[in-house]
């Protein structure tokens, strides 16, 4: 039997690569498995060879220790790859196909799968709704930075490409469907983003990229988005945003007047989430700036986009209630500006085979906007190093050294 490759969580700032043993269609115990998970049936479920597989800003928080995420956990959850094997349920999805793997694992049976919202599944996470694979806390489904991963409910939640051959021409555009071009686009959407709107993005790493160009697609006239580090800036500029450098100034709204002739946008994305830092030269981790300042400059009956992370239980927060997801948010500001919020995680199948076709047409151009850049698996933990260190790159894992470089 083959080996399995991956990345594994090795404690505070520091992964690893292990073989962890080819998968199966049952659940085994293993850190971050929830115990009544272990030993659950896949029969519904595939095994993929994955083709391809992106670190996440969600894996950092994790590595940061920033979670309770345990040591030995498989991370990984953005997972495109091959069938090679299907359990004896799959009717549908068949040996060969190429298939991107959403990130939230849905069971396509319960009563928030049968209204779109995927990502609270009430079937596949013990503890509480939602799911996804190699995450603290949700279930203890295991992840896919590896060689090879099982993945359930196939029938239900992959996506199959049309054409094997054309989607291996653009996989690093297709590999981002798994996670953070629907999570962006989710975050714009959900803001109200629509022709013609300006709008703030905070945060200009992948999923701020990500929802940068969804908002452009979207029809946004500007799109301003806003960090403290001038590479990530620099992608931003790269395909037409308009930027502010948040580490220079301590005024959002002084900053967007100087774009926009008023310190007002139509609407506002967070793909910061709990880390974030207050503005200015002497900025540190304020983990409540980034919800303030856009309800700040986001002008009265408009919309907040909250696709970045917050968390119920961070071991490193600056505070006691930090530590529980507690935040002095201003929602007295919110309120009386009549916002709307939409947080939580995406139900990714909600957007992912709009955004494939979208991909495919050459009208989505997501790789070159968060700066796509291949890495072998052996290489994981120095991209883990370099992303941590603020690269203005999106990391993709080529396990098998299958994608044209």
């Amino acid at each position: 039997m083959a080996g399995n490759k991956a990345v594994v969580y090795k404690g505070t700032g520091r992964v690893g690569v292990e073989d962890i043993g080819y998968p199966d269609l049952v659940l085994r115990d293993g850190p971050g498995v929830n115990p009544l998970n272990v030993g659950r049936k896949c029969d519904h479920g595939v095994i993929l060879k994955v083709v391809t597989t992106n670190i996440c800003g969600s894996d950092q928080h994790m590595v940061r220790g920033r979670t309770t995420a345990p040591e030995g956990l498989v991370l990984g959850h953005e997972i495109t790859g091959e069938v090679l094997e299907v359990g004896r349920d799959v009717e549908f999805i068949k040996k060969g196909d190429l298939v991107s793997v959403p990130f939230n694992i849905a069971c396509g049976r319960c009563r928030s799968c049968r209204e779109q919202k995927t990502h609270v599944c009430l079937n596949v996470n013990p503890d509480r709704p939602g799911s996804a694979y190699g995450y603290v806390d949700m279930g203890g489904w295991v992840g896919g930075q590896s060689e090879y991963v099982m993945v359930p409910y196939a029938d239900f939640q992959l996506l199959k490409f049309p054409d094997k051959e054309k989607a291996m021409e653009k996989i690093l555009d297709l590999t981002m469907l798994s996670d953070i071009f629907p999570t962006g686009f989710h975050g714009a959407v959900s803001a109200g983003v629509k022709p013609g709107s300006t709008v703030y993005i905070a945060g200009a790493g992948p999923v701020g990229l990500a929802a940068a160009h969804s908002a452009q697609l979207l029809g946004a006239s500007v799109v301003i988005v806003g960090d403290l580090n001038p590479e990530r800036l620099a992608q931003a500029r790269s395909f037409g945003c308009e930027t502010v450098d948040l580490g220079k100034h301590d005024n959002l709204g002084e900053l967007i007047e100087q774009i926009l002739g008023e310190p007002v946008v139509d609407c506002a994305v967070d793909c910061v989430g709990f880390e974030a830092h207050g503005h200015g030269p002497n900025h540190s981790e304020a983990p409540a700036t980034v919800l303030n300042s856009i309800m700040t400059v986001t002008r009265v009956g408009g919309g907040l986009g909250i696709p970045g992370l917050y968390v119920t239980g961070d071991p490193g927060g600056i505070d006691a209630d930090a530590q529980e997801g507690t935040l002095k948010i201003r929602f007295g500001l919110g309120w009386a500006k009549a916002h709307t919020f939409v947080t939580g995680q995406t139900p990714v199948m909600k957007y992912n085979h709009s955004l494939m076709m979208s991909i495919l047409s050459g009208r989505a151009q997501i790789a070159k906007a968060v700066n796509a850049t291949l890495i072998s698996i052996d290489d994981a933990p120095k991209g883990y190093s370099e992303f941590d260190s603020g690269a203005a790159k999106k990391f993709v894992i080529d396990p098998h050294g299958l994608v044209r470089r």
